[in-house]
């Protein structure tokens, strides 16, 4: 960046640097209070000190909302981004980002995330700790499954998740009740129930603890050691409904076939807290037949009013 740039314009608001062939911004950046939408795509940055040093004390740090770095050489997000608290926007397409790093949770007023086109292979659960993401793109990537903990995104608008190696997705998806675009093309979504057979027993603690949880056994955190305590506040309920009980670490997975918005069939997967619970669920192993799409009636009205558009070709 030339030098003297915040002498020149100490109230500059927006500075775009794309296709300019920079390979790194220089401290001048970081004198720019006003600043808040910055540029830089199709660049060669990326590399050590492509970033100018102090940008999470500079005033910069407070005033960006906007930055695009799309287009660049980066294998993973800089730490210093992370501390960007008022940043509304991040994009970081096109990179060689292999990964996402839990503290992206400290972006709390991130409403944009684009992460296409990079080689990412999974999604940290703290992705799901942004409260205000309303557009989520992941596209283009490696990505193998959809934690489940995404559902707790209750802002999100738009997820965008074509061209990766997803087959199935979890069924807490059907809580973001804001989602109303989902782009699934381009993904090995199955096509075919495909059962897993191996179940590991539960283990006798856990056996202990669906017995206290089904049975509503009293009990006090004076009564326990604490990690039991802690053990027991992890149980899930069977979804079931006519189970009614609980499990910790053993589960029984099962892909159960979804009608969204009246066309789509999507695979959801379930967590059964044990083989004869898959018995309700049974007609998801065939899914073309009447009965699986009956069984599906009840997520499927859940979901069609919520999602106005899937896009799966």
């Amino acid at each position: 960046l030339p030098a003297g740039l915040s002498q020149w314009f100490p109230a500059l608001e927006v500075l775009d640097v794309s296709g300019t062939g920079l390979t790194e911004m220089g401290t001048e950046l970081l004198s720019l209070p006003c600043l808040h939408t910055l540029l830089a795509k199709n660049n060669r940055l990326g590399g050590p000190g492509s970033l100018p040093k102090g940008l999470e004390q500079a005033p910069l740090a407070r005033s960006l909302r906007v930055l695009n770095l799309s287009g660049n050489r980066f294998s993973e997000v800089p730490p210093a981004l992370l501390q960007l608290r008022g940043l509304r926007s991040l994009s970081l397409g096109g990179n060689r980002l292999h990964s996402i790093p839990p503290d992206i949770q400290e972006l709390h007023s991130l409403e944009f995330l684009y992460l296409g086109g990079n080689f990412i292979a999974a999604i940290p659960p703290e992705l799901a700790k942004l409260p205000s993401l309303r557009y989520l793109v992941l596209c283009d990537n490696k990505i193998q499954s959809i934690p489940p903990q995404l559902a707790q995104l209750h802002s999100l608008r738009s997820l965008s998740l074509h061209n990766n190696l997803l087959t199935y997705l979890p069924r807490e998806i059907l809580n973001l009740v804001h989602l109303e675009e989902l782009s699934l093309r381009g993904n090995p979504l199955v096509v075919r129930f495909v059962r897993d057979l191996t179940y590991n027993p539960p283990s006798l603690q856990e056996l202990a603890g669906r017995t206290v949880k089904t049975r509503n056994v009293p009990y006090a955190p004076s009564d326990l050691p604490d990690s039991l305590v802690r053990y027991l506040s992890l149980a899930s309920n069977c979804p079931n409904p006519k189970c009614g009980g609980v499990y910790f670490d053993s589960c029984v997975r099962q892909i159960k076939f979804v009608d969204f918005c009246g066309k789509y069939r999507l695979p959801l997967m379930h967590y059964l807290c044990s083989p004869e619970c898959s018995s309700p669920f049974s007609s998801a192993s065939q899914s073309s037949t009447s009965q699986s799409e009956s069984d599906s009636e009840d997520e499927a009205s859940v979901a069609a009013h919520r999602m106005q558009k899937v896009l799966l070709g």
